[in-house]
């Protein structure tokens, strides 16, 4: 809101004076929080910084070092400049060792070669600096009405972004002090750009205060929670220093953001645990007699309906298994899954039922067109910046079949962490890699691998060798010899002898097709448990 040293120059009352810069002109854009006339040397002990010291250099000496000196002090103390008329005390021009000194820090020492009236150039400044601050205060008033009313409207986040680029000019993002991103907008910007590599970016911002700006980064932080929960950062990618009304901005949207939030919880907390508990009742072998009637009541008719299962897990780029997800990562989802189908117009059940994914039942008209509702439901769940696997179950009509749409619905997603990229995952896309999922606790499907791999595990439990890892390429990749040990990086000759050692272990032949579909469908199933 302060004018710099230039803009300030450029004033009638002091162009009147015809200044001329004389040393310092690096330091022209410093701001001018004040205008001081003073005519004693010891002057930088009374001023508090961002000063522009108007003088006659009536009082000051001739010599070296005092000149020095005055000019050392008032820059350590932060003045913004020096204007020195030359009418009184130097005629000409201004001494060569008071140039010297400012040139060195930056300082801008401004010679005026006509009388000018100090008092006047002092109120043309505090002029300036009044009508800034007014009009700083204006906007920051509006940005508090504009704010005020997205919180009332419980505007979502995304409205909330946007509202912060518009008024802004800058790209905003929203993140979780894990530095995942939760939304964003680019204003403008190639989102691309905006946020790659984005956490490893993000870890290197670190600030201290509450709102605080990172001049390496260019990032205007401030924290993001209310009744001392903080969860999440709210970045502005400003590259220079931001302006009072940027601070407000991001001040007022990370309070927006924090209610929304607050308000977004306890309206779900309920909901969601009141879906939480019949969706756990639905998976019991002996659903309660009086589950359609509860479900009723939500909003959810299960009776004469077509019935979906439905599991959100969050992406990841580990495998072959993904690390268990945080509460906190599967509540967002749960919220963001809940939004997806009220968006999609879509009466659902959604919940957490366990600490893997969240699990969801949609219910549906009979005459509904269920793929085309699944597909608005899982666009609608794609929105979210965080990449998520999407599965879903048979569709049913029965309450009592919905607990094997549901759990099928987990099995597919599962068995899908290791080939995510489809919107939507199906049980005949996972294929015998998801028979395996549905049946990996059966007893006999375990006893099954055993018989076939035990021997194997054993031999490379016991000789340090890697025969499980060479069985696993040639099957992988359809007993094709060269490919396979291509992609176990061996020569052939030595993957060859590999080969020959696995058949003699397990006393089968590789060249026989059975024995290898049977050894394939048991690398699956140890694949499936984790083995």
């Amino acid at each position: 809101m302060y004018p710099t040293v230039s803009e300030i120059l450029a004033l009638p009352v002091v162009r009147q004076g015809a200044p001329t810069v004389v040393a310092g002109a690096a330091g022209l854009s410093n701001r001018v929080r004040w205008v001081h006339a003073a005519e004693v040397a010891d002057i930088a002990h009374l001023l508090r910084g961002g000063e522009l010291v108007l003088t006659t250099g009536i009082a000051l000496a001739d010599d070296v070092a005092a000149l020095t000196k005055y000019v050392d002090e008032l820059a350590g103390i932060g003045a913004a400049g020096i204007v020195v008329e030359l009418v009184r005390h130097w005629s000409e021009s201004l001494p060569p060792a008071l140039a010297a000194a400012a040139e060195r820090h930056g300082l801008p020492l401004i010679a005026l070669s006509r009388e000018t009236r100090f008092v006047a150039v002092t109120e043309a400044v505090v002029g300036l600096i009044v009508d800034a601050q007014v009009a700083e205060l204006r906007a920051a008033e509006q940005v508090h009405e504009t704010f005020t009313a997205l919180t009332v409207a419980g505007a979502e986040p995304a409205e909330v972004l946007r509202e912060v680029a518009r008024a802004s000019g800058f790209p905003v993002v929203l993140e979780t002090l894990d530095h995942d991103i939760l939304a964003y907008d680019a204003g403008g910007e190639p989102p691309a750009e905006l946020l790659a590599d984005w956490a490893r970016r993000s870890r290197a911002v670190t600030v201290t205060e509450r709102t605080a700006y990172h001049h390496a980064a260019g990032w205007l932080v401030t924290v993001v929670g209310a009744r001392g929960n903080d969860w999440g950062r709210l970045v502005l990618l400003c590259p220079e220093s931001p302006a009072h009304r940027h601070i407000v901005i991001v001040e007022r949207a990370a309070s927006a953001l924090a209610v929304h939030r607050l308000a977004a919880r306890d309206r779900e907390g309920l909901e969601r645990h009141a879906h939480r508990t019949l969706l756990t009742e639905l998976l019991a072998s002996a659903p309660p007699a009086d589950l359609v009637a509860r479900a009723s009541g939500l909003g959810v008719p299960l009776e004469h309906r077509q019935l979906i299962g439905v599991s959100v897990r969050p992406g990841t780029d580990v495998s072959p298994a993904p690390a268990m997800a945080t509460q906190e990562v599967l509540r967002d989802l749960a919220e963001a899954t809940a939004l997806a189908t009220r968006r999609a117009r879509v009466a659902a059940l959604v919940g957490i039922v366990d600490d893997t994914s969240v699990r969801a039942l949609l219910s549906l008209t009979p005459q509904a067109d269920a793929d085309a509702v699944v597909r608005r439901v899982a666009k609608e769940i794609h929105q979210s910046p965080r990449p998520v696997v999407l599965a879903v179950g048979t569709t049913v009509a029965a309450v009592t079949a919905a607990r094997r749409s549901l759990v099928e619905a987990a099995h597919v997603a599962q068995a899908a962490m290791r080939a995510p990229g489809k919107a939507v995952h199906r049980l005949d896309d996972v294929r015998l890699r998801g028979l395996l999922h549905l049946l990996a606790d059966d007893d006999r499907v375990i006893a099954f691998a055993d018989r076939e791999l035990t021997a194997l595990a054993a031999r490379d439990a016991s000789h340090g060798s890697r025969l499980v890892d060479t069985l696993r390429h040639y099957c992988e990749h359809g007993g094709n010899k060269s490919a396979a040990a291509a992609a176990a990086h061996m020569s052939r000759t030595a993957y060859y002898q590999q080969l020959a050692r696995i058949e003699q272990v397990l006393g089968v032949s590789l060249e026989d097709p059975e024995s290898v579909l049977s050894l394939h469908v048991a690398l699956l199933a140890y694949e499936v448990r984790g083995q």
